[in-house]
């Protein structure tokens, strides 16, 4: 067994719930060099592709999630699945005596969160979204922390879980300083010009593609804004396709995906986004009106409660998908950019509810949990940035 603290980290299925794992896992190993971070996740999920590619420690799991709407013998292996699992985390928790378990959520979480809880290892969980998924409300009762990044959140839990709740933010890169008009040109836009960020997520969306060429096709002429439209791999080629039969628009730059969000994020004076817990979190960090379009597939609603909780706190525009049409899209990103005080008041309101250094500060709290380090204490997280009580 290594003589170093070891902390489990276990969440994914999908990057949702694995990439705040990796980004809590960085935080902590820089806060405290000692952390040998552990990664549990599920074989059937987008970490058993991204864990090994990274050379990061990590067992797999056969858990597996519930599906939904399918005949009920297709979930007949959900039980066996899980009690292998379960299995292999106590086996590997009695040999090498985490510190603590730390899970993002997901199927992929729920294993290591049980053991967490039946063996009196100390357990954290962080949840993206507005609305609580399964793992984290089971899991909430034997939690030490709960680091929500909606304050909605904590309704959704039960009520003895309620005061370790700590709305703390989405572990997400933060904003760096970069000027609009360089942020553009290193895209290679125009830096004079206003510009619109579509993006349906790193797959892209069908509906907002749609949606965006009905929009572009009703333009007769110069709109007055640049659009930076990332479409997905999938449907790059049908986008491309479809501007060429309108004459290639110069104002629209569609690409199949954007390497460099950053500067996406600093050069866009309006987004147009699905409502994803991750995709949110960059918005507010970055303070960008926008237009968010839920996916209404989404486990529990989801998106949908993360929409309408940025709508009512003045960060967005909510626009379902079901009302969702070009010429009406096209209307409410012209009266954004005609009305340059409400994206100012969008802005503070975004900027009001972010959480850009929330990586660190949840890290700070996981690290309370923790044996001392040798050299003492290592907390050195400013105040600003750590959790606010629910």
């Amino acid at each position: 067994m290594s003589a170093r603290v070891v902390v489990l980290f276990a969440g994914g299925g999908t990057g949702g719930h694995l990439y705040p794992a990796l980004a809590l896992a960085d935080a902590l190993t820089e806060l405290r060099p000692d952390v040998r971070p552990v990664f549990a996740g599920a074989s059937r999920g987008i970490e058993a592709r991204v864990l090994p590619q990274r050379g990061l420690e990590h067992f797999l799991l056969p858990v597996r999630g519930v599906a939904r709407g399918v005949p009920f013998w297709k979930n007949l292996g959900v039980l066996p699945a899980l009690l292998s699992s379960l299995a292999t985390v106590r086996t590997w928790v009695r040999t090498e005596r985490p510190s603590a378990v730390v899970v993002t959520g997901g199927y992929a979480g729920g294993p290591a969160g049980l053991v967490a809880a039946l063996s009196g290892t100390p357990l954290v969980l962080q949840e993206q979204n507005a609305v609580p998924g399964a793992t984290t409300r089971v899991l909430s009762r034997w939690a030490e922390q709960v680091h929500v990044a909606y304050p909605e959140a904590g309704a959704g839990l039960p009520a003895s879980a309620r005061s370790v709740v700590r709305v703390s933010g989405n572990p997400i890169r933060p904003p760096v300083p970069l000027d609009p008009s360089s942020a553009r040109e290193a895209l290679g836009l125009a830096v004079d010009r206003p510009t619109v960020l579509v993006v349906g997520g790193s797959q892209g969306s069908q509906a907002l593609n749609t949606a965006t060429l009905d929009a572009v096709r009703a333009t007769d002429s110069d709109p007055g804004y640049q659009l930076l439209w990332s479409t997905g791999p999938r449907h790059i080629d049908v986008v491309r396709r479809a501007l060429e039969e309108i004459g290639s628009p110069r104002w629209v730059h569609a690409t199949p995906y954007i390497d460099d969000m950053p500067s996406a994020l600093a050069a866009a004076d309006v987004a147009i986004s699905r409502a994803g817990a991750m995709a949110t979190s960059e918005l507010l960090a970055w303070g960008v009106p926008a237009i968010l379009v839920p996916l209404p597939t989404a486990a529990a609603g989801h998106q949908e409660r993360n929409a309408e909780a940025l709508a009512e706190a003045g960060c967005a525009i909510h626009a379902p998908q079901a009302q969702l049409e070009g010429v009406a899209l096209d209307a409410e990103v012209r009266a954004l950019l005609r009305d340059p005080d409400r994206r100012e008041r969008m802005r503070a309101a975004a900027r009001a509810r972010a959480f850009p250094h929330a990586a660190r500060a949840i890290a700070s709290e996981i690290a309370t949990l923790l044996p001392a380090p040798a050299s003492g204490p290592a907390d050195g997280t400013p105040d600003d940035v750590k959790g606010r009580a629910a």
